[in-house]
């Protein structure tokens, strides 16, 4: 079977598990875990922030940042495909009362102008107020989309200038900075909280990092032990994020050209795909059924996932060869180009 559900199947390395084995650990509700500081202080200075607040999820470290600038009864903008919004199970209203409005995009790119027109700072006594705008950079619902550099300054100019939060969801940050060559730390100056994900294409099993003020992960530390996630001797898996900073980063590459692998057999049989940016390609099934594709495609040996109605997703990542890829793809246009499933 070649999986391209999610990049989160992907298995540590045996190299990975060797750095796990040997992490010096401490428990670290205590503060005496040295690796997990460690992990901390690097991702938080990669960033150009004060201090980091590792998490075992990047739905957690988003639910923390989040609730880092919105009060129960204010509001987080973001997209309506942002993850967020769609698969984050409610979570911000469930656990921290907050209030979502979104704005319409087909890819995830931010438009300045659709965040002005909803931003609210100060609605008075009847309406709900902004506090915060969150935005996901790379995309993951959009297809892996890179936001665009000048309409990202643009948009977090306005939304600091209206003195309202901003978060980013960075959990592939890291595609982002490999597919652009913008360094991590603009990126992290642009927002006052940020989590990014290592369980994704960095290929460790566990763990996102969120970053911001000392006073904010200060109290975002409270609000995870709060919500029973506090750690103990979780060097052990802070380890293997720290491997991938140091190893995982630059062959990021090495899937987003995987990516394209897959979308050119596709192309080539007219499946009206987008060129991908990084490692996601997103797939209309057309009058097809996605999960009647997923199921067709998994009979044939390719494991994808139903992200829509209509629409398939592929993820590549460091378990996955370019060929295999390659190969996927076929199978795949081969599947939407058959009436049966079978």
């Amino acid at each position: 079977m070649i999986d391209l559900r999610s990049d989160t199947i992907t298995r540590p390395t045996e190299a990975m598990r060797a750095a796990m084995l040997e992490a010096p650990v401490g428990d670290d509700v205590y503060a005496e875990d040295p690796t997990i500081d460690e992990l901390e202080s690097r991702v938080a200075a990669l960033l150009g922030h004060e201090a980091g607040l590792y998490c075992a999820t990047g739905s957690l470290a988003n639910v923390l940042g989040v609730a880092a600038h919105v009060a129960p009864g204010s509001e987080v903008l973001c997209d309506s495909g942002a993850h967020i919004a769609r698969a984050e199970m409610g979570a911000h209203g469930a656990l921290t009362g907050v209030t979502m409005r979104t704005w319409v995009t087909a890819d995830g790119r931010v438009d300045p102008g659709q965040i002005a027109a909803l931003l609210s700072p100060d609605a008075g006594p009847y309406l709900v107020s902004t506090s915060c705008v969150a935005i996901e950079n790379t995309h993951n619902f959009g297809g892996g989309t890179v936001q665009p550099w000048d309409a990202l300054v643009a948009a977090t100019s306005l939304v600091r200038d209206a003195g309202v939060g901003l978060h980013l969801d960075g959990a592939r940050l890291w595609n982002a900075h490999v597919a652009t060559g913008i360094p991590m730390g603009e990126y992290g100056a642009l927002f006052d909280t940020i989590s990014v994900c290592f369980s994704k294409g960095m290929g460790a099993p566990v763990g996102s990092v969120l970053v911001g003020s000392s006073e904010a992960m200060a109290a975002a530390r409270v609000r995870r032990k709060r919500l029973g996630a506090g750690w103990r001797q979780a060097g052990i898996l802070a380890a293997a994020c720290l491997y991938a900073l140091d190893h995982h980063i630059d062959r990021l590459a090495d899937d987003h050209a995987a990516a394209r692998a897959f979308a050119a057999p596709l192309r080539a049989a007219g499946v009206e795909v987008a060129e991908p940016e990084t490692n996601i390609v997103v797939v209309p099934t057309g009058d097809r059924a996605a999960a009647e594709v997923v199921a067709a495609a998994s009979a044939r040996g390719v494991a994808l996932s139903a992200v829509g109605a209509r629409v398939v997703r592929a993820v590549t990542h460091l378990d996955v060869t370019e060929d295999a890829c390659a190969d996927a793809g076929a199978v795949l246009a081969a599947v939407l180009n058959t009436r049966s499933a079978a």
